[in-house]
């Protein structure tokens, strides 16, 4: 079977891969549009960016308000509705989270943050850690060590985005396999270091 194996802190997280059934009631309920499905490209986790972009721009154009001058109201209402939709795909494409969520709704798996296995013991305690580090760089005003430590935690978020694109690609090449526990855990694991990001910004912001 062509899936990512659990880890086993995911094994013994209390949240086995959902089942055929329980992902066909899970994508039942899921609402609102695709944005892979908008912009007409194939579901990944690893996406060229550049040419996303390209496709954004042909998308913006063709939706754009002067090309609607004149025409009926409901119309134009209608393409103004579409560019809405575009720049909010646009925006949940680009980010490697939102993206994330985007992949396991259509994999039929739940994705809210109360719907996450729980986190390794040991994961939370070197989060922990680091950002009590944080806190006190942030307030020493030492602010290369911000950045330093900042890096630091880029390259485990590079391994988490390696490892969460492998999970994706054989996840999507078996659609008819239980999705794997690890890649809702990964994706909780993704959340706090955006959250670690968002505090080291705010210290570099100052």
């Amino acid at each position: 079977m062509a899936a990512v194996t659990p880890s086993r802190s995911a094994e013994g997280s209390g949240t086995p891969p959902l089942d055929r059934g329980s992902r066909s009631e899970a994508r039942r309920s899921a609402g609102g549009g695709d944005p892979f499905d908008l912009f007409q490209i194939p579901p990944a986790f690893e996406l060229d960016l550049e040419e996303l972009g390209r496709r954004h721009r042909e998308l913006s154009r063709a939706l754009h308000p002067d090309r609607y001058v004149g025409r009926p109201a409901a119309e134009r209402r209608e393409a103004l509705g579409r560019a809405i939709e575009v720049n909010e795909a646009w925006r949940v494409l680009r980010d490697p989270a939102r993206r994330a969520e985007v992949l396991l709704q259509r994999l039929g798996v739940p994705t809210g943050e109360e719907s996450n296995p729980p986190a390794r013991p040991e994961f939370l305690m070197e989060m922990m850690e680091r950002r009590e580090s944080l806190r006190a760089l942030g307030r020493a005003g030492d602010l290369a060590g911000v950045e330093a430590l900042s890096e630091e935690v880029r390259g485990q978020e590079r391994e988490l985005l390696r490892e969460l694109g492998e999970g994706f690609r054989r996840a999507l090449e078996t659609p008819e396999a239980p999705v794997p526990a690890t890649l809702s855990l990964r994706l909780g694991e993704l959340r706090y270091l955006r959250r670690f990001f968002d505090e080291a910004d705010a210290f570099l912001s100052d």
